[in-house]
């Protein structure tokens, strides 16, 4: 009998987002027979712990990239370039050792650049083969695919999250360019699963979903609750913080959890009447299972954000408004009009992708 494959899954760690959405990941590695590593730091780690407390992990250093309080995320982003790109070089050289220590035969990285070895087989999993800049400078979105498909094609295979054709979920983020060779739809990815076990009495007036890196997770948290303050609307915060486990009532009206297990949080997406919160791909993956009218209130500065809420709002999915802008009562109003995404997502695309990795030697 052949040795199990040893799997080193490794997510970007802006946010809890690609954590999330490795989880089917994860599973489907360990379904396949294989023996999964998880190498994460901050948050990211602290999630997958509780996620898979059975698993091994390796404390994988962040990018630390911190987001501004205002202006546009990618405009810092070309003033730390330089510190971006000596994170990726020490990423791959970290790589380089984590393979021969850990005796790994396959890398998957969601989307961190640098985990790349030509030792072993190396698959990059992304929604944004092109990357949206600032209305203003709309010019360089050619030039950041090229760069950006530059960094992919390092890769034995790119695995995109979403559908192939027309009905998508991702946009011109993953069909307007051209894509990489040995690219895969494996299909939306999300840790829930809608078994219609729960009752379908809602209870909750509002869940709202923190999540996203600081400051602008804190920021948006004040501003909710200073507007929840001046109403009656039952609702449950979630406030993304896994390496805490606190829950606050505030009233009978409010209660605040600073993390859930997945099967608690999905017995709250099922309950609650409306879901309010960023327009992360991941998020949304989450409430396309359920079905969930939602109001999207994007990160600041975050283009890909900004480009995912938009394109949303003109399907009549979700409604969506600014930081700035946000008002609960008017937001609660408008969505109204939107009617949610559900789509069934079976795992089957990612099943086969799975299974081909682990069967080829690395």
């Amino acid at each position: 009998m052949a040795e199990p494959k040893n799997v080193l899954i490794c997510p970007l760690d802006w946010g809890l987002g690609h954590a999330c959405r490795c989880v089917p990941v994860i599973r489907a590695f360990i379904a396949a027979g294989a023996n999964v590593i998880i190498a994460a730091d901050h948050r990211p780690l602290a999630f997958l712990q509780k996620e898979f407390p059975a698993l091994q992990f390796v404390k994988f250093p962040a990018y630390q990239i911190s987001y501004q309080r205002k202006g546009s995320l990618m405009l810092k982003f070309l003033g730390i370039m330089p510190q971006l790109l000596k994170s990726i070089f020490n990423e791959h050289k970290l790589i380089d050792k984590l393979i021969d220590e850990y005796k790994i035969d396959l890398v998957f990285s969601d989307n961190r650049f640098g985990l790349w070895n030509k030792k072993v087989k190396c698959i990059f999993m992304t929604h944004q083969v092109m990357i949206k800049s600032p209305v203003i400078f709309k010019l360089f979105d050619h030039f950041l695919y090229l760069i950006n498909r530059a960094f992919i094609k390092n890769y034995d295979e790119c695995w995109i999250p979403d559908f192939d054709g027309e009905i998508n979920l991702s946009g011109d983020l993953s069909h307007k360019y051209k894509l990489p060779i040995a690219t895969y739809f494996i299909g939306p990815l999300s840790r829930f699963e809608n078994t219609n076990s729960i009752a379908e009495n809602k209870k909750i007036d509002l869940l709202v979903l923190l999540s996203g890196p600081e400051p602008q997770r804190t920021i948006f948290e004040e501003i909710i609750l200073q507007q929840l303050a001046k109403t009656t609307i039952k609702t449950v915060i979630v406030e993304g913080i896994p390496e805490k486990e606190e829950v606050n009532i505030i009233n009978d009206q409010l209660s605040i959890y600073s993390h859930l297990e997945t099967h608690q949080l999905q017995s709250l997406i099922q309950q609650a009447e409306i879901v309010l919160c960023r327009s992360g791909y991941s998020t949304i993956m989450d409430l396309v299972v359920f079905g969930k009218r939602a109001i999207l209130v994007p990160t600041p500065g975050q283009t890909e954000q900004e480009y995912l809420a938009d394109y949303y709002q003109k399907k009549k999915y979700f409604y969506s408004v600014s930081q700035k802008q946000f008002k609960l009562e008017d937001a609660l109003i408008q969505s109204k009009s939107y009617t949610g995404i559900q789509m069934k997502l079976d795992g089957e695309m990612l099943k086969e992708r799975v299974e081909d990795g682990i069967k080829e030697k690395g």
